[in-house]
Formats: C-alpha cells, sequence, structure tokens
C-alpha cells in the first residue's frame, strides 16, 4: 500500500510537542488512507437493506470538513444526504452501503465481513461493489477541501442502504426531495465498479432500461393419463415463449445495443411426476435501449401473448428507463483525470445492470459511473486491488479539481 500523506507543516512558531506532532501526523495519514475507511466498512455486515452504521461512521468523519448530514429515510431503508456549500454548481458523489447476501460462507477463503488482504488484495463482501468506490470518494473529497477550503460552488455526497434490493425507498425517494426542494444536481458521479480489465479503462455514460415482468399463463390441473380433460399451460405456453425470446424488439443504436428479453424464472407443477400443472409462472426482464420504451414493450408483448389464446395475468414493474449522457463538462473531466493519472483514455459505454444513476438522470443532471473493477462483484471471495485505491482516490480528486475551482 502506498500511502499519499500530506506531511505536517511546522514553523517556527508552531507550539506543539513531539506527542502532539506524531499524533497529528498518524491522524493526517488515516485521514488520507482509503484502506483503513474501507476496512472500516466492509467489517459492517451491511446486507440490503441495513446499513449497519456506514453512514454514521461517514457522517462523523465528514462533518470535521464542513459537510452537514441530513438523513432522509424511507420505512426500511437509510438515506442520508452530505452537503459543503450553498451555491452552484451541485456536485454529487453518488453510492450505497447495502451489499448483497455473501452465498455460502465456507466457500469463502476468509470470513466476508472480515476485512482480509491477500497477495495485494483486499477481500470481503463489499469490496468492489461498492466500499471502494465510497472509501475512495470520501479520501478524495477529504483531500480536496483540505488543499482548496474555498472551492467554487457545493459538494454533496448521496448515500442509500436500497440500491441492491428494490430500489423503492432510496435514491429515487431522495431525488423527489430535492425536486421538491429545488435543489438541483448539476454533475453526478456515481462510484459503481464500472471498470472492466484495468482501472479507468471503462465509463458509464448511460444505462439501458429495465422492465420487469410476471406473467401467470393458467390451465386446467388434472391427470396427465388424462389430458383430454386438462389443459396444460406449459405446453400452451411454449410457442408463444419461443416467439418472445427471439422477437426483434429493436436493433439498437450508436450508444445502446439491441433491446434483449431474458427469462429468469420458471415455475410451474405441483413436485408430482402424473399431475398436469393448472398454471405456470414466468418472470422475464427486458434490458431496452432508447430506441423502444415502456409502452410499446408492453403492447407487443400483450398481442404476441393474444395470439396464441392464452388465459393469463400480465403484472410490470419499470425498474429504470434508459439514459445517456451527452458529452459536456463531467465527460470532459472525467476523461482528463484518468488520462492525467493512468496516461490512457477512458471508453465511454453504456452496458452493463441497472445503476441508481437511473434516478438522477431524469433531472437533468449529467451522470456518470466510474469505479473500480467488476470482475468479482457479487461472487465469492470478492475483492479489490490494494494499488487501485490509490489510484481511483486520485482520480476523485483530479475530477473536482477540474470543476470545482
Amino acid at each position: 500500500m502506498h500511502f499519499r500523506a500530506k506531511s505536517l507543516e511546522i514553523s517556527e512558531n508552531t507550539s506543539f510537542n513531539n506527542n502532539e506532532i506524531r499524533y497529528k501526523t498518524r491522524r493526517t495519514q488515516i485521514m488520507n488512507d482509503p484502506l483503513e475507511l474501507l476496512k472500516d466498512l466492509i467489517s459492517r455486515a451491511s446486507v440490503t437493506p441495513d446499513d449497519a452504521g456506514c453512514m454514521e461512521l461517514l457522517a462523523e468523519r465528514l462533518e470535521k470538513t464542513g459537510f452537514r448530514a441530513e438523513y432522509l429515510d424511507f420505512e426500511d431503508t437509510r438515506n442520508i444526504w452530505l452537503k459543503r456549500g450553498e451555491n452552484k454548481p451541485l456536485f454529487v458523489f453518488l453510492g450505497h452501503t447495502d451489499v448483497v447476501p455473501t452465498g455460502p460462507i465456507e466457500r469463502w477463503q476468509s470470513p466476508p465481513f472480515e476485512p482480509t488482504i491477500q497477495d495485494g488484495k483486499l477481500y470481503g463482501r463489499g469490496a468492489a461493489d461498492m466500499k471502494s468506490g465510497i472509501a475512495c470518494f470520501v479520501t478524495a473529497v477529504e483531500r480536496f477541501i483540505e488543499k482548496h477550503p474555498d472551492h467554487r460552488g457545493s459538494i454533496a455526497i448521496m448515500l442509500t442502504s436500497d440500491e441492491e434490493g428494490p430500489a423503492t425507498n432510496g435514491v429515487v425517494k431522495v431525488v423527489e426531495t430535492l425536486e421538491r426542494r429545488n435543489e438541483k444536481i448539476d454533475w453526478c458521479l456515481v462510484g459503481e465498479p464500472s471498470s472492466d480489465k484495468k482501472l479507468g479503462d471503462v465509463i458509464r455514460v448511460g444505462r439501458r432500461g429495465s422492465l420487469c415482468a410476471k406473467l401467470t399463463v393458467h390451465g386446467i390441473q388434472g391427470h396427465v393419463a388424462y389430458p383430454e380433460i386438462a389443459e396444460n399451460p406449459i405446453h400452451r405456453f411454449a410457442p408463444a415463449l419461443k416467439e418472445l425470446t427471439e422477437e426483434i424488439w429493436d436493433r439498437g443504436n450508436a450508444f445502446f445495443p439491441p433491446t434483449s428479453l431474458q427469462v429468469s424464472n420458471i415455475n410451474a407443477g405441483t413436485g408430482a411426476e402424473n399431475i398436469i400443472p393448472g398454471s405456470i409462472e414466468v418472470q422475464f426482464n427486458l434490458r431496452f435501449s432508447t430506441e423502444s420504451n415502456e409502452d410499446s414493450i408492453k403492447r407487443r408483448t400483450k398481442a404476441i401473448l393474444d395470439k396464441y389464446d392464452l388465459k393469463y395475468d400480465l403484472e410490470w414493474r419499470l425498474s429504470g428507463k434508459p439514459f445517456l449522457t451527452d458529452k459536456g463538462d463531467l465527460i470532459d473531466a472525467v476523461h482528463a483525470a484518468i488520462d492525467s493519472v493512468t496516461g490512457f483514455e477512458p471508453v465511454d459505454d453504456t452496458g452493463g445492470g441497472t445503476s441508481d444513476g437511473r434516478f438522477v438522470a431524469p433531472t437533468g443532471a449529467q451522470v456518470v459511473e466510474l469505479g473500480p473493477i467488476n470482475a468479482t462483484i457479487h461472487k465469492i471471495n470478492e475483492n479489490v486491488d490494494l494499488k487501485d485505491l490509490d489510484t481511483l482516490t486520485d482520480i476523485y480528486h483530479n475530477i473536482l479539481v477540474e470543476l470545482m475551482i
């Protein structure tokens, strides 16, 4: 691990004794080291929607640099809005403190909530998704304010404990609150793990929309030996399923791949081998480009189902609309910062899943996602490279320099 702590400046008139100097120097090192903060965050078992005290830890730390903490909790979800300043422009770091469940603990090489360093990597649930992003942007903000306490505009950090869950009481509700107060975000950087092979090689400048569906096709339960007095919903639905999965919803565009329908769950039957089921339940999801929209997808899905004269119930849930951030100040600043730290240009991309950036983009804010390598997210033995922590912190810091001074 490479420390980048600033040296303590001591003038001839400094009255500190040696113990005070050692204490303040050590405190400066800790405050400027994302690793120590990341280890503290990982040790808190914040499985969604539990925050496990992460926000209180960060609030106590950031209040010392002039941030004001405001908790905006909704039902079982904790949200915090940490802000320094009241002027425009408003730059926001966005993240989530919740993590996915660990899976079988016995398959982890070390306890998932005991941060463990091995072979240059830090292991633990949330190491990549996305507590390392939080640790790095909090540290970057501290470094920036120490150097530029009179920066222009305002800096804020928005955190939720509901990103890995249904995302119904998290950022979407916080953004609604800010909109009611006319508190407009200009630039939003989401610390999600966007990088592919090396840190900073990919940034997300947009995301596909996500439309979820739960379909129940009804038949008539009966004995398998008497199919003439039953109606097998699996058999009835099979041709429609084939057509749904082969449908060309759109061909995408220069920024987005074609819209895709993927079946995630199918359930039918009682478990007995001699019973024709009375219904089949199917869950599917469409990740859709800006060439399609929610209404057209629903309409075309219904037309396919009706074509086969099915008896069905269909429930929809829109997880997020597609968005794309045009070239502008934020993307330019991110490119410049990555180039200054790493020496290469990132690729602008819209792939991957959804993120909470989908709730911020409709307000008119420029939104970009930039974070650590995503190779181990949600996996057993999730980890992050130690060398990437300082690099990512430097990139975040330089983005603030590009935009806020």
